[in-house]
């Protein structure tokens, strides 16, 4: 099965209040997810809303991911992530990966899942980027009361 999964994160101040907005799309059915915390860092709703959209589904599926977060793109697509693990979470430089809680449940999503990652400019008037934003500010400004 082929799916699409668009995602995008928001946070006022870094750390602050924060969320995530996933658009998940299988041929015409489409599916909207999102959440969001109190203290967080937009770098921590990006991969959430990765996981988020990638834990929504029922069994391994062929999936295009499409974001518009460098960090979760090249985390993944540049082998930094596999890397900072295989090295018990730390990087080249030997200082400690950050949010290696999310990295980890990432890759063991993107190893029960055939995943390609995208990466899209945000803001940049990509529909299902722009909604998946609009869902993530929602969340922040929930959160942040």
């Amino acid at each position: 099965m082929k799916v699409e999964i668009f995602t995008d994160g928001a946070c006022s101040g870094n750390p602050g209040p924060g969320g995530y907005g996933v658009v998940l799309r299988y041929g015409e059915h489409i599916e909207e997810l999102s959440g969001g915390a109190k203290h967080t860092t937009n770098n921590r709703m990006e991969l959430s809303g990765a996981i988020a959209g990638l834990s929504a589904l029922k069994f391994p599926c062929d999936v295009i991911l499409t974001t518009d977060s460098r960090y979760v793109v090249d985390g993944i697509t540049k082998g930094w992530a596999a890397s900072w693990r295989k090295n018990g979470w730390v990087k080249s430089d030997k200082k400690p990966a950050l949010n290696p809680d999310l990295w980890e449940k990432l890759l063991e999503l993107t190893e029960t899942h055939n995943v390609k990652f995208v990466w899209v400019k945000g803001h940049a008037g990509h529909p299902e980027n722009e909604r998946c934003d609009a869902l993530a500010v929602m969340e922040r400004d929930k959160a942040a009361i």
